[in-house]
């Protein structure tokens, strides 16, 4: 695919990270997105976001060459293939896994919105790793590391000391060692080289400071790393239960969503990149790296699903350690969203110095929606804790007494309008998807507190469940339309509604439900694609168009499978896999044209293929 205005497409990216963070590196075999030393950290690489000020780590064939790229087997580390004429050449890429650090403290920092962690030595060293291999004949290589800190803002010096360079801001030093020997210009570090079939290069990146001193990455020891790494992935993917169809592409979703785990904490977040935009052009860039309740809840049960209880696990120590049920603030107890050490403050700011990915403004770091109100994470949460109870071990008494304080609030507040799971900024509303994740919350607690004999005001909670069916069968549904829509006493169809039977709060093959079914089909499907709503007719507040959203996609087949319409489902997955890039991996939305728009790659749609997976192979029998 050809690149535009200097951007290579955003499906046209590998993924690779160490449970702290991740690098995104081109098919080109550039990384041009990398945050260091976390996620929600300020980008060291960002060409992505601007190609002259966002910085980048350049590392390809010299001559012209055709790149092809894949993972290795069962992991995530990235290889890119260099077909030229006189020979074959790749790189490999990959991030050393240390698990001795997920215990280290995190410490929120005064400076930005990211977060310290307190390790030291070598137990603290977290490594970018380019293994460059000639594999047929010889091939001459290129190499530029031109980091911007601080998203392009930072000034940084460079000192060379023999085979390291030294890349220093205010806030961060990065050393760049290398089996070759690197020029430099006093700010940017390049070299050429040629290798002939059966030599090696390599580049490693370090994060140093006062407990972590620049260290040399000699061949044999990317070699050891290599293998490690290697079997850091497959041993975690062994834990898999999945033996069904399609399981090449469950698993790659399920390594994915393990990228977007933070160890340190248990946090998993939306997305790791920010402001790819859901339009060129437009308006609707969104800072990602945060852990959303409602995404990271269904994280949990997609990966619970598969036989892996250890993130759900960690999650929930996330909950007991950060999230306090107590408060009530202007958004209930719980945000929606939290930073990756817990922090509730994530101001939300534009990056004006950046132009955006294709010249899409603004660039935000930092989200404002962390202070609304949707009510509809609660069920989200409610539903994960029932499934972590279910399948992987019983709750504590304290997380009880938690759930308990989250169902009576719920209780008390369900009815009240809210922004809703789209996060919208055109006003609250009614809106059906936010009740149904209410009853959601008090039906699984219910569950919980019969199957454990766990004390409960029951008859309290059975009420306020059965006033929210009623509430929702009586106002959700619109006799026009004949079917149920967006909010209460509208005639918005909303492709959240798909949620209904897959919450088993209606029977999949109900009349109402089916006629629901055929109208979202008639207005918001496009072959297999699903728009979540139509802007036009339910004006959200923002400029602009948005691309087809694929978790709603996901949920299409789903909703398909469970009403017995296994031929359209299992068509409709299977068109929905030709969407996806040449690894397997899926941004937010997908364009008109088939490209992939938004934040990459991003949480939701992985987990929601997970789940329609396994339920449409459980099907088909």
């Amino acid at each position: 695919m050809a690149e535009t205005s200097g951007y290579l497409p955003i499906a046209e990216h590998g993924l690779i990270g160490d449970l702290r963070t991740v690098a995104l590196v081109g098919s080109d075999g550039t990384i041009d997105w990398y945050c260091c030393p976390h996620f929600d950290a300020p980008s060291v690489f960002a060409a992505l976001l601007d190609t002259e000020r966002g910085g980048c780590f350049e590392l390809a064939a010299a001559v012209p060459a055709r790149t092809k790229q894949f993972y290795f087997p069962d992991t995530n580390v990235l290889i890119t293939r260099f077909f030229t004429e006189e020979g074959v050449g790749e790189v490999q890429d990959f991030m050393p896994v240390r698990e001795a650090d997920s215990t280290a403290t995190v410490t929120a920092t005064d400076t930005d919105t990211d977060t310290d962690t307190v390790i030291d030595g070598e137990a603290g060293r977290h490594r970018l790793i380019r293994r460059v291999l000639c594999v047929r004949g010889t091939v001459p290589f290129r190499v530029r590391v031109a980091p911007r800190f601080s998203y392009g803002s930072d000034p940084h010096t460079l000192r060379a000391l023999g085979d390291t360079v030294v890349f220093e801001s205010a806030r961060l030093t990065l050393a760049l060692t290398s089996t070759v020997m690197l020029e430099h210009d006093g700010r940017d570090a390049r070299a050429e080289f040629k290798l002939a079939e059966g030599e090696a290069a390599v580049f490693a990146l370090d994060q140093v400071g006062d407990d972590v001193t620049p260290r040399g990455c000699a061949r044999t020891e990317a070699e050891q790393e290599f293998a490690d790494t290697v079997t850091y992935w497959r041993r975690w993917l062994a834990a898999s239960r999945y033996r069904g169809r399609w399981r090449e592409m469950v698993h790659r979703s399920a390594l994915t969503l393990k990228l977007l785990t933070f160890l340190p904490t248990g946090a998993i977040v939306a997305a790791p990149t920010t402001s790819l935009p859901e339009q060129p052009g437009g308006e609707r860039n969104w800072d990602y790296r945060y852990v959303w309740i409602r995404d990271a809840a269904f994280c949990v049960y997609a990966l619970l699903r598969l036989g892996f209880t250890g993130e759900a696990e960690a999650f929930m120590r996330f909950l007991t350690r950060h999230v306090s049920s107590c408060d009530g603030g202007p958004s209930g107890p719980l945000q929606i969203m939290y930073g990756i050490d817990g922090r509730t403050d994530l101001p939300e700011r534009e990056l004006d110095h950046l132009e955006g990915h294709l010249g899409s403004a603004p660039v935000r770091v930092g989200n404002d929606a962390a202070g609304q109100l949707q009510l509809d994470i609660y069920g989200a949460l409610i539903d994960s804790i029932y499934l972590y109870d279910k399948w992987a071990q019983p709750i504590s008494s304290e997380q009880w007494d938690n759930v308990c304080a989250l169902v009576d609030w719920v209780c008390d507040h369900w009815d009240q309008p809210d922004e809703g799971i789209w996060e919208t900024r055109g006003g609250r509303e009614n809106f059906l998807y936010s009740r149904l994740m209410c009853w959601v919350a008090i039906e699984r607690a219910i569950r919980m507190a019969h199957q454990r004999g766990l004390p409960a005001d029951l008859p309290r909670w059975r009420k306020s469940r059965d006033t929210i069916y009623r509430r929702i069968m009586s106002r959700g549904w619109s006799e026009g339309r004949r079917a149920f829509v967006q909010h209460e006493d509208g005639d918005v169809l909303d492709a959240a509604v798909l949620m209904m039977p897959l919450a088993k709060f209606i029977s999949p093959t109900d009349p109402k439900w089916l006629s629901t079914l055929d109208a979202l089909t008639q207005e918001l499907v496009s072959d297999s694609l699903v728009h979540r709503y139509d802007p036009s007719a339910s004006p959200d507040g923002l400029r602009g168009e948005e691309g087809t959203f694929s978790i709603c996609s996901f949920w299409y087949v789903e909703a398909l499978t469970r009403a017995g319409r296994i031929d359209e489902a299992r068509l409709a997955f299977e068109k929905m896999l030709t969407y996806a890039n040449h690894l397997g991996l899926y941004a937010e939305e997908i364009s008109r044209t088939g490209e992939q728009q938004g934040n990459f790659p991003q949480a939701f749609t992985h987990l929601a293929l997970i789940s329609a997976a396994f339920n449409l192979d459980r099907a088909l029998g």
